[in-house]
């Protein structure tokens, strides 16, 4: 091989290896700018993932917010929606409380009105009788004028002396004047008291209308303690479905006022009361508000309350040492438990006159057993007197004839306040032992102090008068008995005394129920045979 094959040789293999190496600087070169295009491709996928990734987000989040708003909507409208509820149902409440308070005032007003118009009449009456007196002192006048022609013809006549026609004609005009007068008197006395009945009902009912809540909030009202003010909500209910079922339960109506963390519980059934009271106690106890819950509750504490009348009852006729009572009056003792009457326990009551009239039984030799058993029943009346009609004492005898007690038992019920004749003497004695129980002071909730300042006080009126010789207060202040001088009063003025004195005792003293005035006029006429 020549040098120029060597040398082409040689010029090949450098333009070989330099057409090698452009075409990998090529290669390079486009690999470069296809990775670059490939990344640029990538990096404007990737942009526009994150790009729609934050859309999606914003979007989720927009979703979410809305949401929110919505749920806070509903939730603020469930809200409204009870709070509307809530005073509307206080709402209702209150115009029921204003109905009823302005019923009570316009029949208030209306029998105010009814009483000023009795007033009117009473002073009509007044006048006329002013007038009927007035006719009476000119026929006395007139009396008085005749009186003078008849001594006059009477001195020329009978020849008697003046003074001695005077003095026959006087008593005798005085006899027929004063009987004329008495007849009067009388025929007014009666009138007047025919109307008074029905005017004094309409008077006592105007009153118990105005003063109700204080004299009988004790014998109907009981207040109920609750722990806080959210309990009494809880107590209505909502739509006031609790309420509306413990008084349909119990048969009480419950007042929900403003006085705080209390209920009143309204009812004349004593026995109700307390079972309302019981049932409600417990219902705050137990948390568990509603109405099938309220109707089991009641259902129970009736069952208890029953269970423990019935005990009341039968310890009564134990400690009374009285046997063979049936036992629905042994039940009806054992309501007495929650009956008062001026404060005075009925069952207490009837226990002691029980023993107050056994021990003056045994003392004067008679039945003792009748005479407890009577008194022990003398109020069973009492017991039913809010749900049967009638009087206490004729309910107390329909009840001892229905469980066939015995008829001198009977006779000690009708005749414990004189509405029949004794026809033994155990009612005799029932009827002392009721009257001391329940006028002895303290009985009936009046202190020592005041029953003894009202005991002085009306012997004290009474001696006020010319011709009283001497005045005493007995039944515990609900009479007092007055002795006169028979040569300074008469029948006529003893009559006129007795008015007096009421009108005196009315005037300057106060007192519950009434006390009578007896006025005593005694004429002894004594003579020895010698």
């Amino acid at each position: 091989m020549n040098s120029t094959s060597v040398m082409m040789l040689g010029v090949s293999s450098v333009t070989f290896v330099l057409s090698v190496v452009a075409a990998l600087i090529l290669g390079a070169v486009a690999t470069f700018f296809v990775v670059k295009l490939i990344r640029k491709k990538k990096a404007e996928k990737a942009k526009q993932e994150a790009k729609l990734i934050i859309e999606n987000a914003e979007q989720d989040a927009k979703n979410i917010i809305k949401e929110a708003k919505l749920t806070a909507q509903e939730k603020a409208l469930d809200i409204k929606t009870e709070v509307e509820n809530e005073l509307n149902l206080r709402r209702v409440e209150l115009e029921k409380l204003n109905d009823r308070y302005l019923k009570r005032e316009e029949f208030i007003n209306n029998k105010e009105e009814i009483l000023e118009k009795k007033t009117e009449n009473i002073e009509t009456q007044k006048q006329e009788l002013d007038a009927m007196a007035d006719n009476l002192k000119k026929q006395f006048e007139g009396l008085e004028v005749e009186k003078g022609k008849i001594l006059a013809e009477l001195e020329r006549v009978s020849k008697l002396s003046r003074d001695e026609a005077k003095t026959i004609l006087m008593n005798k005009m005085e006899d027929e004047a004063r009987h004329d007068a008495l007849i009067t008197l009388k025929n007014i006395e009666q009138e007047t008291k025919d109307n008074a009945n029905k005017k004094a009902t309409e008077i006592v009912a105007l009153a118990i209308q105005k003063y109700s809540a204080d004299i009988t909030s004790e014998n109907t009202a009981t207040t109920v303690l609750l722990p806080n003010e959210e309990m009494k909500g809880r107590l209505i209910g909502r739509e006031g479905r609790n309420i509306k079922a413990i008084e349909q339960a119990t048969g009480v109506d419950l007042i929900i006022d403003d006085t705080p963390e209390a209920i009143v519980l309204s009812s004349f059934d004593p026995v109700r009361r307390e079972i309302a009271k019981i049932s409600i106690e417990k219902l705050m106890q137990d948390g568990r508000i509603h109405p099938a819950r309220i109707e089991e509750t009641v259902a129970k504490v009736t069952k208890e309350i029953e269970q423990e009348m019935k005990d009341a009852g039968e310890q009564a006729v134990i400690e009374a040492g009285v046997q063979n009572i049936h036992p629905e009056l042994v039940k009806l003792l054992g309501r007495m438990k929650y009956r008062t009457s001026y404060g005075q326990n009925m069952l207490k009551h009837s226990l002691e006159v029980s023993f107050m009239a056994r021990m003056m039984a045994e003392e004067l030799g008679v039945d003792a057993e009748i005479a407890k058993r009577g008194g022990l029943l003398h109020d069973i009346g009492k017991a039913i007197d809010h749900e049967v009609e009638g009087t206490h004492v004729s309910i107390g005898v329909d009840l001892a004839k229905k469980y066939k007690e015995n008829s001198k038992v009977i006779n000690c019920i009708e005749a414990h306040h004189g509405d029949v004749e004794f026809s033994c003497i155990e009612a005799v004695l029932v009827q002392a032992a009721d009257v001391i129980s329940s006028s002895r002071y303290g009985a009936r909730r009046e202190t020592m102090e005041s029953y003894i300042k009202r005991v002085e006080k009306l012997e004290e009126i009474s001696n006020s008068f010319d011709g009283v010789e001497k005045a005493y207060a007995i039944q515990a202040g609900r009479e007092v008995r007055i002795i006169v001088k028979p040569e300074e009063i008469d029948d006529a003025k003893a009559m006129f005394l007795a008015k007096d004195i009421a009108k005196k005792i009315e005037s300057e003293m106060e007192y519950p129920g009434q006390i009578k005035v007896h006025v005593i006029r005694e004429t002894r006429n004594v003579e020895y045979a010698k």
